[in-house]
């Protein structure tokens, strides 16, 4: 079963919690099995998109431990099949989420999904990028590689489906 890491905004941009949902509905219908970072925001509303369309959701969480995640992360561990706790904090487990997932879909965004986005084009990942969904989203275009070539695939659309579809191609 191929792995989607999804990546995106953990709080703020709450117009596009019905873009993050159609994208984790899209992905299970795919049979794609959704990766998050375990916490909330547009990857959570994904997150329960996809277990909506019957998908699995598996969380790599930033805590040592359930109780940490809980308290500090405000973690809601009933949404997801499976959550790994890296006791790593949030940049350390952007590294493992992405090199867990075989593509990445980026919804929004700010600061720490740019991290998980250069993470990933490093890595020569498959990268989605749902452009209209705010935050970082809408600058990674004219970012590129910055001068850096990589293995990395980099698709985009404003339609949740379509993207799942054009990362689909690319493996």
């Amino acid at each position: 079963m191929r792995t989607v890491a999804v990546i995106g905004s953990a709080e703020g941009l709450e117009k596009s919690e019905k873009l993050a949902e159609d994208l984790g509905r899209a992905l299970a219908a795919k049979g794609f099995m959704i990766l998050t970072g375990a916490c909330g925001g547009l990857p959570l509303a994904a997150a329960l998109g996809a277990r909506k369309a019957g998908g699995r959701v598996l969380g790599i969480s930033p805590a040592a431990n359930s109780a940490e995640h809980k308290e500090l992360y405000k973690g809601q561990p009933e949404v997801f099949d499976f959550i790994a706790y890296t006791g790593f904090g949030q940049k350390g487990r952007n590294v493992v989420l992405v090199r867990s997932a075989d593509a990445v879909a980026m919804i929004g965004g700010r600061m720490g999904t740019l991290n998980e986005f250069t993470i990933a084009y490093d890595e020569g990942k498959i990268i989605g990028v749902l452009e209209g969904s705010g935050g970082t989203s809408e600058k990674v275009r004219e970012l590129g590689g910055l001068g850096k070539e990589t293995k990395a695939k980099i698709v985009y659309s404003k339609d949740p489906v379509e993207l799942v579809e054009r990362i689909g191609e690319q493996f």
